[in-house]
Formats: structure tokens, C-alpha cells, sequence
């Protein structure tokens, strides 16, 4: 991309860059040109930690506290005086001290206080000796071994520093960032307001679920699968169901939603089918981008705006529309919930088991099933790898991702994968 160019000019005049090529764009140029087009939401609210899992930070977070903000023990064991020099073999017990327990014991030359893990160091110690390490008789310890000065202390601010940056804007909010705010005694937080997503399929061919089908028809799976990706992603959805093939019910249905949703998606529509009505509206309401992208499945994708709300047409197909979402759409979706540095779940060689077969020209990535085999890890397709094969994506564990000029992989030759569950 070698100038700056608005999505209004790329939708108007699709020839206006002699390295934009709508027709054959890649998997990797499509998230480029994407990616320049998405800033996150700007509304945040506050809110209890307790209900903060999986949502996105808007705020740094500086601990108002040290933690621990007490020297205390990392261990069960005995904390006496160590001096550099001449350590002692033989202590006296004189006391000893629980975790939350505060003493005014003070330890002295050749005596120690037993303690356990959490408790404070009272006044004097600067050693603990783990109990495994000594032998206890009556009121005395032997030290079987003589530790480091300062050893099994947690001292002062050693997790965190009072005034230290713990958490940065745009972090995603899991059970140990949690448990890390509720250490730091804070009990609420700033974060992005929840992502508005509507989603519709259209076609007529298309049923809605529970209602009778007949032949030429499908029930519409696509609306179950796209809501429940985009549940897994933490994002308030807007379930519109399906829109029939019909320009004004279509036209009217994209206009009152796109001023209430932050991102609207839709399944099917986007091809080149006679029926297909949702291209003319897009081009007429909208700024919207139309590509045919090397990838399979999932050829026809959509990307632009309506309004203020972001557009993404995948296609019709279930396979396809899948893994167009989890591929091209989801990490924009992360982008745009405030979520900083996402990276799609890495790429890791395994060994195929048998021959994959792939012409060069597109990147593919087929449904596979990982194993382990004599420890090593090994892979195989699910079988038929067509986009409307459904079945396959609950057979799969993994994607095998094989690159656009990539021919068929020969049984026993290293392929990569990435893992399906990377993405939830």
C-alpha cells in the first residue's frame, strides 16, 4: 500500500491503486486493508471485577498498594538470624507465628520461631529454614542444612510495587487478571463497553430452525454458528434472523440497524448469484468493498461501512462462512472491542498421515484431526473438505493451514496446524 486512500475512494473506484486487485486478494492483504479502516469503540463503563472476565480494559492500572506489604514467610519452616559468619547449627524455639498473625515476638542470637507459609517475620529474622530441613526435638531445632541469607522471605513489593504499571489498556480480562486486581484491593474497573454485533442470513432457500423444510431448502445453521462464535467472543449480539431475498425488505433491514450496531454481519448475499441483491444495496447505502479472496474455503467476503457500523458479508456456505469469521473477521472484531496485541493462535509443524491433496493458487485451510503417535504428533483431514460439509468442523480439532503456493503433501511431510480451540 504505497499511499494513504480512504475505504470511500477504495469503494468508488476500485482501480484506483495498481496494487489493490479485488479480484485475487490475498489472505494476508485482506487483514492489511482491513486493519487500516478499525479503531476500537470509544464508550467504556465501570465495572465490579467479579463481572470483568473477558471484557477489555480501557484504562492503565497502577497498583495503589506493594503486595505482599509485609515481609512474611514462603513456607512452613522456622525463621531465625542468620549472620554471615559462624551460622548456627543448634536453635532454641521460643514461639511461633501464624499466617494473619501479628507478634510481637523478637528473635534474638541462637533462637529461631516456628512459622508458617504467610506468616509475617517477626522483629530480627532475616532467614527461614523450611521444616523438611531440620530436625525438631522438644524445644530445640538442628539445622540439617544451612540455608542462604534471606532465603524463603518474600520481601516487601515483591509481586507488585506500589505506583507500578500491573495492567495496560486494551488486556483482555482473565481469571489471573482477576485475581490480581482483587490481591491489590480493587474492587472495580474502567473497561470498553461491550461490542454491538447484529448478524442476519439471507436467501430464500434458507429455513429458520423448527420449521418445516422442503426439498431445495436448508435450515439456516449459519445464524447458530455465527451467534455462537460471537458469543464465545463476550460481544452483545443482535439476532435478526433471516432476511428474505428481497431488495426493500433487505435495504430497510441494513438502515435501521446500522445507527444501533457497531459491526453488522451477514452470511450469504455477496457472490455473484442472479438473486443476489445485497451487493447493489451495499454499493447504494454504504462504502463496501467486495473481494474475492485466495482462500478455501470462503472465496466472497465483504468488508465496509454502513453508517457508523462496520460491514462484514461472509459467505453462504457453512464451512466457508466459519472460516471466514475465525480467520478475517474475528481479530478486527478484537481490534475494535479495545483489545491490543491479539494474535490468532500460532502455527505449529506436525506430520501428515496421509497424502493431502491441494492444487497451488489458493490457501486452504482444511479441517484436520491432531493425534499422537509413538510421541510425535501426527494429522490427517477429516475427509471430504467441501465448504458445505459441516459435520467436518465437529470432526476437526485444528486447521491445516497450507500456503497459497503450496501443491498436495505427501504422506510422512511436515504440515502445519492451528489448533481450533486458540480461538475461544
Amino acid at each position: 500500500m504505497s499511499k494513504k486512500i480512504t475505504l470511500t475512494d477504495l469503494a468508488r473506484d476500485p482501480g484506483c491503486l495498481a496494487e489493490y486487485d479485488p479480484n485475487a486478494m490475498g489472505y494476508h492483504d485482506a487483514q492489511k486493508w482491513i486493519h487500516q479502516f478499525i479503531s476500537p469503540i470509544k464508550e467504556t463503563e465501570i465495572i465490579p471485577i467479579k463481572d470483568s472476565l473477558g471484557r477489555i480494559l480501557s484504562e492503565d492500572i497502577y497498583s495503589p498498594i506493594d503486595v505482599p506489604n509485609y515481609e512474611n514467610s514462603a513456607m512452613d519452616g522456622f525463621v531465625f538470624f542468620q549472620p554471615k559468619e559462624n551460622s548456627p547449627k543448634i536453635l532454641k524455639v521460643t514461639g511461633s507465628v501464624l499466617a494473619g498473625q501479628i507478634s510481637s515476638q523478637e528473635i534474638i542470637s541462637g533462637e529461631a520461631i516456628q512459622i508458617m507459609t504467610g506468616g509475617k517475620i517477626p522483629n530480627g529474622g532475616n532467614t527461614v529454614i523450611p521444616i523438611e530441613l531440620v530436625t525438631h526435638e522438644n524445644n530445640k531445632i538442628v539445622l540439617n542444612e544451612t540455608p542462604k541469607i534471606g532465603a524463603n522471605i518474600r520481601k516487601v513489593g515483591e509481586d507488585v510495587k506500589k505506583g507500578a504499571l500491573i495492567l495496560k489498556a486494551g488486556k483482555c480480562i482473565r481469571p489471573s487478571e482477576i485475581g490480581l486486581l482483587a490481591s491489590l484491593g480493587l474492587s472495580s474497573i474502567k473497561v470498553y463497553h461491550r461490542l454491538r454485533v447484529a448478524f442476519f442470513s439471507t436467501g430464500d432457500e434458507v429455513v429458520a430452525v423448527g420449521k418445516p423444510i422442503k426439498i431445495g431448502q436448508v435450515y439456516d445453521s449459519n445464524n447458530h454458528t455465527i451467534g455462537a462464535m460471537l458469543k464465545q467472543l463476550g460481544v452483545d449480539t443482535i439476532d435478526l434472523g433471516i432476511v428474505a431475498d428481497d431488495r426493500k425488505a433487505l435495504k430497510e433491514t441494513l438502515l435501521s440497524i446500522a445507527d444501533k450496531a457497531d459491526v453488522i454481519i451477514t452470511s450469504g448475499g455477496v457472490s455473484v448469484g442472479a438473486a443476489d441483491f445485497m451487493k447493489e444495496i451495499l454499493r447504494e447505502i454504504g462504502e463496501v468493498l467486495f473481494w474475492k479472496l485466495s482462500i478455501k474455503p470462503g472465496r466472497p467476503l465483504a468488508y465496509g461501512k454502513i453508517s457508523q457500523a462496520h460491514y462484514f458479508g461472509l459467505p453462504g456456505n457453512p464451512v466457508a462462512s466459519m472460516v471466514t469469521f475465525y480467520q478475517v473477521v474475528q481479530p478486527h472484531l478484537k481490534t475494535l472491542m479495545g483489545e491490543t496485541g491479539y494474535q490468532p493462535p500460532p502455527l505449529f509443524k506436525v506430520k501428515a498421515e496421509s497424502l493431502i491433496a491441494k492444487r497451488p493458487g489458493r490457501m486452504e485451510f482444511q479441517r484436520g484431526i491432531l493425534f499422537k503417535k509413538n510421541n510425535e504428533w501426527w494429522v490427517r483431514t477429516t475427509g471430504s473438505q467441501g465448504s458445505a460439509i459441516l459435520s467436518s468442523m465437529t470432526q476437526a480439532n485444528c486447521f491445516i493451514v497450507l500456503d497459497i503456493h503450496l501443491d498436495s503433501v505427501d504422506a510422512g511431510s511436515d504440515v502445519h496446524v492451528q489448533l481450533m480451540e486458540g480461538f475461544v
